[in-house]
């Protein structure tokens, strides 16, 4: 992997390829920013409140995931409209990952702030419906999704274990979920996801510094190291979806072991044989 924008995030997070604007997006949650590189250079915005994943609608138009709930954001015009509220009243939580389902829904999670155990879960916007899916979570992360097996993925850093959820026609969870894949053993903790077009599972490991690619069945089929440790989320963009970006993060790690990571916090980059799917879009109606 090379170094795709040598911005230090402290918590980066949330990649994006946004399929119109051709451009990655990626959040420092931390930090409070969104991230945009592409055609026409890079752009940054400040956010009002911690915020931590997105989905596009059109028009310049995204759903951001942030610490009181869902909102509307234009990248054209830099403004910002609440659209359902979700942690708005406990300031103890903040969102994490997040991601567009292909049904035209968006998975929102929520955590503590100090990463309280049991503290987190995962919600489910579609079409003006919320539904709160999975509770007692302490770290959701690797939202993502397999239509052709009609799955939903999702982890508990915390608990190092990542599970598969069935869905229906709908996207809606079907049935209990059963555990993928159970990092504790080897001591790895999953972070966040994207699947390709042949179903693979593409997961960051926090601590581990690499992205492993992980087969239909449960079996790791390829890994990608990356110039850091705390690798936080992949996305696969460019014109053929075969680029594979990376965010990574600073946070937790004193001046001795910045030192010793010195690309922490940046977003990276590599050319990969397998190909990603594109970023459905969100359906507001």
């Amino acid at each position: 992997m090379q170094v795709f924008d040598d911005t230090r995030c402290e918590l980066g997070e949330g990649a994006f390829w946004h399929p119109e604007r051709q451009s990655f997006l990626w959040f420092d949650i931390l930090g409070r920013r969104l991230y945009e590189r592409g055609p026409d250079g890079r752009t940054e915005w400040e956010m009002p409140e911690l915020t931590s994943a997105m989905g596009w609608i059109g028009g310049g138009l995204v759903l951001l995931s942030g610490e009181s709930g869902l909102a509307l954001f234009d990248l054209d015009r830099g403004t910002r409209e609440p659209l359902a509220a979700i942690a708005a009243e406990d300031a103890a939580l903040r969102s994490n990952d997040g991601r567009a389902d292909p049904w035209g829904g968006f998975w929102h999670s929520t955590m503590g702030k100090r990463a309280e155990p049991g503290a987190g879960g995962i919600w489910r916007w579609h079409k003006g419906e919320l539904r709160h899916l999975f509770r007692n979570l302490t770290i959701p992360n690797a939202i993502c999704f397999d239509q052709p097996r009609g799955l939903a993925y999702f982890a508990d850093t915390a608990s190092g274990t990542v599970w598969a959820q069935p869905l229906d026609a709908a996207g809606r969870p079907a049935g209990p979920h059963r555990v993928f894949l159970d990092l504790r053993p080897e001591g790895l903790n999953p972070d966040g996801a994207v699947t390709d077009n042949q179903g693979n599972l593409w997961i960051a490991l926090w601590g581990a510094g690499r992205v492993d690619c992980v087969s239909p069945e449960g079996r790791r089929i390829g890994s990608v190291p990356a110039p850091a440790r705390q690798v936080t989320c992949p996305a696969f963009g460019g014109p053929e979806l075969s680029a594979l970006m990376v965010t990574s993060a600073w946070e937790h790690m004193d001046p001795a072991a910045r030192a010793a990571d010195p690309k922490a916090g940046c977003c990276f980059v590599t050319q990969s044989t397998a190909r990603g799917l594109p970023a459905p879009r969100v359906m507001l109606r």
